[in-house]
Parts: C-alpha cells; structure tokens; sequence
C-alpha cells in the first residue's frame, strides 16, 4: 500500500519536506479529532495509520491491524485512506456530494483521496465520515465482507 522506513508518527512527520509537514499535521489534527475511540495510531505501510489494534481484533487476512483509515505524503500528493468509504455506496455518495457543494474537485481512488491543501477538501463532510465508524461496526463490516469473499471464492 504505501512506502516509508520511518518506525514512529513523530519520526515521519519530521522527515518530511516542511511544506508537506504543515498539510500531513493538519490532517492528521482532523482525523484525531473525530476518531472513535478504540482506533490507535501508528505507522504501518509507511504511513500514519489508525487501526484496531490485534490485541482488540486478531483476526484479520494479512496479520496487521485492521486499518481505518491511513494518511501519507506522496510525491506530488498527499493521501487519505478512509476505508470505511470503500465498499459503502451510502459513504461515497456522502463524500462525492460533500466536494461537488464546496465546488472542490474530488481525486479519488478505490479508498483513498488525494490533495495537495487542506483547502482541498470538505474536512467537516470528512470528519462526519471518519466519526461515523467505531471499531466494533467496523469488525462487524469486515468479517461480513470476508465471510462474502470466502464465499465468492
């Protein structure tokens, strides 16, 4: 998923460039602000992550906490990874109308949008999105989706 030799939050956002640094700790303050409780921050993939911890859901595909949501400075970009957007109609639609009433363009991938501002983005649409998921609803949404995997196989 992403890249990164950095082991804590504080070493990556100090090995950014400073102009990336400003937008990476803006929204990362956004995302802290409306995280449920019960998701923890980390870095994994290279990126700040905020997933449920194994100790809490040991029983995930590749081994890793179950990651909520994920944020990253690219090349040209910065990224954010709401995964519980991916997969829910109801969730797209929300953040597809949020960026069309601000007039903002939204660059988005399967889980993931990309900006270079804060400007960018409909951070109040955002944070709704992000609060709206707390970690045992979202257990729930992952074991049904590889119970439906499992049985597509």
């Amino acid at each position: 998923m992403f890249q990164g030799k950095t082991k804590t939050v504080g070493e990556y956002l100090h090995a950014l460039p400073p102009e990336r640094r400003v937008v990476i700790a803006k929204m990362r303050t956004v995302v802290k602000k409306h995280l449920p409780k019960g998701y923890q921050e980390s870095m994994n993939w290279g990126a700040i992550t905020w997933a449920i911890p194994l100790k809490t859901f040991p029983e995930t595909y590749n081994g890793q906490p179950l990651c909520y949501a994920a944020l990253a400075a690219q090349k040209n970009y910065c990224s954010l990874y709401l995964m519980g957007v991916y997969g829910d109609t109801k969730k797209t639609r929300q953040l597809e109308e949020a960026f069309r009433q601000r007039g903002l363009k939204l660059d988005k991938g399967k889980a993931c949008i990309r900006f270079k501002t804060v400007d960018d983005l409909p951070l109040d649409a955002i944070g709704d999105i992000i609060a709206s998921l707390p970690p045992d609803q979202y257990i729930e949404i992952y074991q049904a989706s590889r119970k439906k995997a499992a049985r597509g196989k």
